[in-house]
């Protein structure tokens, strides 16, 4: 059997949450500002939406799933082309049952931006999709042009813990993502969880196939690293709670060639409660 969000779920999903974070903005909808398309990567399909123009520029969603275009997005799709791919096994990208790491999709990452033909890209990964790219990164960094970690996990914490969203109730973790009440509600409504229970449990069971044991972070990542010369951007939330911002400090240790920008009074999806602020960090990196 092959397992994917509901198509109607993804949609409820991704319409909400782009409407709730665009309020008082314009507001990117499916017949606006991108596309989307379908690609077979190693016999599973893998859902992507693109827009804009410029270099191209990968992004890569937390745990969480792909909330669809967001804000976020359209203010990166003004300065690149921006992509934007449902991981494997998350939203409507088919799940491949054999993986059982988060190397594994990396290796479906690279696979998919070698089918899209895409060059030299600049690999943005978020939260789990920080991980997949850090870990992309070790393998193919020649492919790479940047690369920009936002709230990264990955590493082993030195200080503190990743939170364990398996042993909490699932809203919780996310509503743990901002640094307030009145921010989570401000980004996905009034009641998330009766909007985006079906997207955030199938999210969760392939986080618990691929991260499990142990638990967001891998042991050789850190010295793999330290071959990776790519230029490298790694931004966090000053009040991160899900991974701790040691972990920023513990990047910019292993990375060659990286800087550290702290975003102050930010949680850990700080690209949804500072969108503004990330892609001016990221424009000012790209044009250094």
């Amino acid at each position: 059997m092959i397992y994917t969000l509901s198509e109607a779920a993804w949609r409820a999903c991704t319409r909400r949450v782009a409407h709730r974070a665009g309020e008082g903005r314009s507001v990117t909808t499916d017949t606006g500002t991108h596309a989307e398309r379908t690609l077979d990567v190693a016999g599973r399909k893998v859902r992507v939406l693109d827009g804009g123009s410029g270099p191209p520029l990968v992004m890569l969603h937390h745990s969480v799933g792909s909330h669809g275009w967001m804000p976020f997005h359209d203010q990166l799709a003004a300065r690149f082309h921006v992509y934007a791919p449902d991981l494997p096994g998350y939203g409507q990208s088919e799940r491949p049952e054999w993986a059982r790491d988060p190397r594994d999709i990396a290796i479906l990452v690279n696979c998919l931006i070698d089918r899209l033909g895409l060059g030299r890209v600049t690999l943005l990964g978020a939260g789990f999709g920080g991980f997949v790219a850090a870990e992309l990164a070790t393998m193919n960094p020649a492919g790479l042009e940047r690369l920009i970690l936002i709230g990264a996990a990955g590493l082993q914490p030195r200080e503190g813990e990743i939170l364990d969203q398996m042993l909490i109730d699932y809203p919780e973790y996310v509503q743990a993502g901002f640094r307030s009440d009145t921010a989570y509600h401000s980004a996905l409504g009034e009641d998330p969880a009766a909007v985006f229970k079906e997207l955030w449990d199938f999210s969760r069971e392939m986080t618990a196939r691929l991260t499990w044991r142990p638990y967001m972070f891998n042991r050789r990542l850190p010295h793999l690293l330290r071959e990776v010369t790519t230029p490298t951007l790694v931004i966090w939330g000053e009040r991160d709670v899900v991974i701790p911002p040691v972990c920023g400090r513990q990047y910019l240790e292993a990375l060659p060639n990286a800087r550290l920008e702290v975003v102050p009074e930010a949680g850990h999806l700080v690209e949804m409660e500072e969108p503004t602020t990330v892609v001016n960090l990221i424009a000012a990196f790209v044009g250094g």
